[in-house]
């Protein structure tokens, strides 16, 4: 099989980083490529078939998620050079995902399927963001979104 795209873009960062003697890009990219192939697996006993930018674009998402759970955590214990060792691989993740959209963009896009989908209420809640994330879940920081989708249905 053939794979173009986020996946193969992150093979050829950490090949030129090996090259160039970088250790922490290195680093970095290989446990990017780590957590690809665990969904991978995760998978094949699935039913699914993703689509393979949408499913590695999923999976960083969720590493530079966590990133920032932990720069934030290190940064209130006073850890600082741990901090620093997150940003670096945070900024390397940054570089493969998507573009994201801005708040207003999102909230438009909130707009329209509540609209189309009727949804009124926090009971629709759940509706709404799993229309969002399967037409915009790559584009979107859904745990930004879900504060959006809760003041628009307010």
């Amino acid at each position: 099989m053939i794979r173009t795209g986020i996946r193969d873009a992150v093979k050829a960062a950490q090949i030129a980083a090996m090259k160039a003697g970088d250790k922490d890009r290195t680093a970095a990219t290989r446990a990017m490529l780590a957590k690809i192939k665990d969904k991978d697996i995760e998978l094949r006993t699935k039913d699914s078939k993703l689509d393979d930018d949408v499913m590695v674009t999923d999976v960083l998402q969720k590493m530079a998620k966590q990133r920032r759970e932990s720069i934030e955590m290190f940064e209130s214990g006073g850890r600082d050079e741990l901090a620093k060792g997150e940003k670096m691989e945070l900024a390397v993740i940054e570089e493969f995902l998507p573009a994201q959209l801005s708040e207003a963009d999102t909230a438009a896009l909130i707009d329209g399927i509540k609209t189309e989908l009727g949804a009124e209420s926090m009971k629709d809640m759940g509706r709404v963001m799993a229309e969002l994330k399967s037409r915009h879940g790559s584009e979107i920081d859904m745990s930004k979104a879900s504060g959006l989708v809760k003041a628009a249905l307010s």
